[in-house]
């Protein structure tokens, strides 16, 4: 049998407009709502992710994240 799906925990969330536009056109892709595809994500992480360009990504966003700020 399935688990169920209960979205139990919420938390404010600010991300940027291509980040958010990104979300909305894959939860669209995937006909699902913007909370099941953030949970569909999260819960799926090391298998929808690659180790190496993550952690690729992860270093160059840090790099940029001072200026990205300003």
């Amino acid at each position: 049998m399935p688990k169920r799906l209960r979205l139990t925990r919420r938390f404010p969330v600010a991300m940027t407009n291509d980040a958010y536009r990104r979300l909305q056109s894959f939860a669209r892709e995937a006909e699902l709502t913007q909370d099941e595809a953030l949970t569909f994500l999260f819960e799926h992480f090391n298998s929808v992710t690659n180790h190496e360009n993550l952690t690729a990504r992860l270093r160059l966003f840090r790099a940029e994240l001072e200026a990205r700020k300003a």
